[in-house]
């Protein structure tokens, strides 16, 4: 059996963006080097000065130095029937296979993960960068973050790996495909095991145990797998595979309520690789305030954290409609509702505060009436209990479960005791409402 011990340096952290700046290969037999190859590469784009200044390779250096295209068909014959190994095999594998691809060679061979063996084969040492290791393990490591003095450094702990492995990990990991080859190599594969193949959120903390990302699924394991074990080249992916150290769940009863969990979980911790969901929060309020005369009034304006608004917005433009809507229907005059700015607006004439404040109130008053207060029942988790989302005023304030549903939608104040309250938002409270319009057998409704 011969490896082909892979290092690359690069201009990027992923593969569909970014070139490759310099590559080496040893051909090994488990005991000794057989071949070295080493190459700079010219990728045809600047080097961004901090990849410079870590790797010590610049522009100049790589300017007369030849395409990988040049060498694609060299590269492709070193690595055909080898075992492909590299420290955090997934990084270098993509870009080459990525790099290959796109001149024409179709690289598909089995991977070896130095980082993931060496967790299983030399267990409780300090660190596993391929720095720390060569240090306890007493290699020879020669330039530090340059393909060729990598490559022999990994070379040689693989040799040792080797030697070591009494309790054969090496020949596990090369049995069919094994998925643990594509996860995170700093990732326990026991985590990954323990996944439910239920609906639910799941997390990726980073080493220090920071979120970085968070997802909902109809079923955790399978989507979780799904984010390391596809073909992508794309950026996301490689983040996953360099920063994720740790994989924790929450189960939901249902696909909405993992969909409205994973929305404030974002909004609660925003995770740095969470960014679809960043353009949701509605802007604008519709506030009520008393002016020095004693007038309430109304305003929209943009949403602040100290005041709690009457009724959110995407746009003024929302808000704005909303406040001719009450104007038309409850008299109400468009300077005190700070759409006018002319003091002879036709309704200087308007009544005393305590008269046309009573107006204003019945405007809030209506506004409220509109906004439904009801519970949305579904399965539970266990087949002993039910899920509940709670919707108060037309806005979300939480979800659970009810052991006892007969007894505890009795009354509003007993749900409130079992529900976990969630920051409300436009996104989920529109697909709350909108799954209560479809499904309106599911929805006990709260008179005021």
């Amino acid at each position: 059996m011969l490896y082909a011990i892979v290092d690359i340096e690069t201009t990027g952290s992923f593969a569909a963006g970014n070139g490759i700046t310099e590559i080496a290969i040893v051909i090994h037999d488990g005991v000794k080097v057989l071949h070295f190859y080493e190459s700079l590469v010219n990728p045809h784009t600047p080097i961004p000065y901090f990849i410079q200044r870590l790797t010590g390779i610049d522009n100049n250096m790589v300017a007369k130095a030849p395409s990988f295209e040049e060498i694609a068909g060299q590269v492709f014959e070193l690595l055909q029937d080898k075992i492909f190994v590299a420290h955090n095999v997934n990084f270098d594998y993509s870009f080459v296979k990525h790099h290959l691809k796109n001149h024409g060679y179709e690289l598909d061979t089995k991977k070896l993960c130095t980082v993931r063996l060496a967790r299983k084969v030399l267990p409780g040492l300090t660190g596993y960068s391929l720095t720390k290791l060569t240090h306890q393990l007493n290699i020879n490591h020669g330039q530090h973050h340059r393909a060729g003095g990598d490559a022999l450094a990994t070379a040689d702990l693989l040799a040792i790996i080797l030697e070591k492995d009494v309790n054969g990990v090496v020949s596990g990991m090369l049995k069919g495909r094994n998925s643990e080859q594509y996860l995170p190599p700093h990732l326990p594969v026991e985590e990954l095991e323990s996944l439910p193949s239920s609906s639910g959120v799941y997390y990726f903390y980073n080493a220090a145990g920071k979120t970085i990302y968070i997802g909902k699924a109809k079923n955790i394991r399978k989507r979780v797998r799904s984010h390391f074990s596809n073909n992508k080249t794309t950026r996301q992916k490689q983040d996953f595979l360099r920063e994720t150290h740790r994989i924790s769940y929450k189960e939901c009863a249902t696909e909405l309520m993992a969909h409205i969990l994973e929305s404030a979980e974002i909004r609660r911790l925003w995770p740095v690789h969470n960014r679809s969901q960043r353009g949701y929060l509605p802007e604008y309020g519709l506030y009520s305030y008393e002016d020095m005369q004693g007038y309430k009034r109304f305003a929209v304006e943009k949403i602040r954290r100290s005041f709690k608004p009457i009724y959110t917005f995407n746009t003024i433009t929302e808000g704005h409609l909303r406040l001719r809507e009450l104007i038309n229907g409850f008299g109400l005059c468009t300077r005190l509702c700070n759409l006018s700015a002319n003091p002879d607006c036709g309704c200087s004439d308007h009544p005393a505060p305590q008269v046309y404040n009573k107006k204003v109130d019945e405007a809030i008053n209506w506004m409220r009436k509109q906004l439904p207060t009801f519970a949305l029942i579904d399965k539970g988790i266990d087949d002993n209990e039910h899920s509940c989302i709670l919707v108060m005023d037309g806005n979300l304030y939480g979800m659970g479960y009810l052991n006892d549903k007969q007894q505890q939608l009795k009354n509003i104040e007993t749900l409130l005791k079992r529900m976990e309250p969630l920051q409300d938002n436009d996104y989920i409270r529109n697909l709350v409402l909108r799954h209560a319009t479809e499904y309106p057998e599911k929805c006990v409704s709260f008179v005021p």
